[in-house]
């Protein structure tokens, strides 16, 4: 039996960023996928609308300042779905100093990550945060 690719789901407005990301990460053998904000990300997750049957990621790579729904909205409705109340989140964002109540607040936030960032360090803390996880 073949090992599976841990799944990450990129929540990003920049895509750039997503780009670099989803070819950086596929690279080093995980399943990507992606959303440009955060009522995107609910409709990829089946949690709005509710779709059971949806994949869930293994971990979730979530930007804070986007349109539409920001990552702040969208982590409270992650949060409050048991469906999605579990995957650990890792915050990518250039607004560094507002993480700590973010981070101290929400239970699934596992990590954050300031931009600009190194994709390597990045993948790593992501690895690691996966390799903990039973």
């Amino acid at each position: 039996m073949s090992e599976k690719k841990p799944k990450v789901l990129i929540v990003d407005d920049e895509p750039e960023i997503v780009t670099l990301l989803k070819a950086f990460f596929e690279k080093s053998g995980f399943e990507v996928s992606d959303s440009a904000n955060g009522e995107l990300a609910l409709k990829h997750l089946g949690v709005q609308p509710a779709n059971s049957s949806v994949v869930l990621p293994d971990i979730v790579i979530l930007d804070i300042m986007m349109p539409v729904m920001d990552g702040y909205a969208l982590n409270a409705k992650l949060q409050a779905d048991p469906r999605t109340a579990k995957i650990p989140i890792v915050i990518l964002t250039a607004k560094g100093q507002k993480m700590r109540e973010l981070f101290e607040m929400a239970p699934n936030v596992a990590a954050y990550v300031q931009k600009p960032f190194n994709p390597k360090v990045l993948k790593d803390l992501i690895s690691n945060l996966l390799s903990g996880k039973k």
